[in-house]
């Protein structure tokens, strides 16, 4: 795992010095002259779904408030003139990579006549970040008025005209964007999770899961956590999906996914193994395909309400999820709490979760989004 960075300012060696004198270990710091630099920019084709000839693909970098650097793909319609075009950021699902879905959502808006942006967000990825495999609320938010930064400044591309697009935890952080960058003119969320109810009350079959002595039973277990980070000097991993039986024993698993599937799996378990661990959408950099995020991670979700201004949302917006997913009430509850009078929930017969990740069933509502930010991204 890596750490914090060496390259620190002046004040921090003399903490480091006073922890290192009282006993206690120091955390490990990665061997990096800029821990926010890429950790990669790979220029091949290493998609999880073919290229498409009606597409022009660039490879970008572009930085958050924060100074992390994000690794993103451009994708614009070969026949686009020189007229500037209409743009959409998009990002997710929670613990993917821009060469999953968010890639085959951008490619395909494209192909309809926007310039779309897939990024991964900080943290995670080929983006730049340390710690390695954390997520937060506030800087992932962040990341996606960093991409319309970037897409207002390119020369195709009309900053007046630029939505967002958010797809399972993602779609969480896209509305919250939406509720607080007002230079996003529509936004649009696919099979969308609010990753603060997620992690803070748990994702139960159509409610939530965890009573208040469950949650206050994972703060307790994710606080000793942080002991054990701290006198070992690293971040342990861990699953960020935490059970709680009857008695307020906590357990989690250390990666997101298992190696195999147990016998007679949990059917949204064997959803997301299909499509993570399997050829159909694995993806080595993606935190769910291969590894765990940081145990602790949730912390900050479960202290930060993702959409508490959700109400102040005025802009266009389009809430799409499944028939038959188990986020379905994540959907419809923020579809309740967006204000804008400008608002639609779509929900697709019969498709689960995953089935709106990469289209594996012809169930992704293409033709919607592209009527939708047509419409109000004119």
């Amino acid at each position: 795992m890596n750490g914090f960075t060496r390259k620190l300012t002046a004040a921090i060696p003399s903490l480091l010095l006073c922890a290192s004198l009282s006993g206690v270990p120091t955390m490990s710091y990665a061997e990096t002259t800029n821990p926010n630099a890429p950790v990669s920019m790979v220029n091949e084709w290493d998609k999880t779904f073919p290229k498409s000839d009606k597409v022009e693909h660039r490879k970008v970098s572009f930085h958050n408030r924060y100074g992390i650097t994000l690794v993103g793909d451009l994708y614009l319609p070969v026949e686009r003139g020189d007229r500037k075009l209409a743009a959409i950021a998009v990002s997710g699902p929670f613990g993917a990579v821009k060469e999953q879905s968010s890639g085959l959502y951008a490619q395909t808006l494209a192909e309809q006549g926007f310039v779309t942006l897939a990024f991964d967000p900080s943290y995670t990825g080929e983006s730049g970040g340390y710690p390695r495999n954390v997520a937060s609320p506030d800087i992932n938010t962040e990341d996606f008025s960093a991409a319309v930064d970037f897409l207002g400044l390119q020369k195709e591309v009309d900053r007046n005209r630029i939505g967002i697009l958010g797809i399972c935890g993602w779609g969480g952080m896209a509305l919250n964007d939406a509720a607080m960058d007002t230079r996003v003119k529509a936004v649009a969320t696919s099979v969308m999770y609010d990753m603060s109810r997620a992690m803070g009350h748990g994702v139960g079959n159509g409610k939530d899961r965890y009573t208040t002595a469950d949650r206050r039973a994972v703060l307790q277990y994710l606080n000793e956590q942080r002991w054990k980070d701290a006198e070992n000097g690293r971040y342990a991993p861990g699953g960020h999906d935490i059970y709680v039986d009857g008695k307020g024993n906590v357990t989690a698993s250390e990666r997101v996914l298992p190696e195999t599937l147990p016998a007679n799996p949990d059917p949204v378990l064997k959803e997301f193994f299909d499509y993570y661990r399997m050829p159909r959408g694995y993806h080595a950099r993606s935190v769910n395909s291969t590894s765990a995020w940081n145990a602790t991670m949730p912390l900050s979700f479960m202290n930060m309400p993702l959409l508490s201004y959700a109400n102040e949302i005025t802009i266009p917006t389009l809430i799409v999820t499944g028939e038959k997913a188990h986020s379905r009430y994540f959907a419809e509850d923020a579809y309740k709490a967006v204000g804008s009078k400008e608002k639609e929930l779509v929900i697709v017969p019969g498709a689960n979760h995953v089935d709106l990740y990469d289209n594996a069933a012809g169930k992704i509502p293409f033709a919607k989004f592209e009527q939708f930010f047509k419409t109000h991204l004119r």
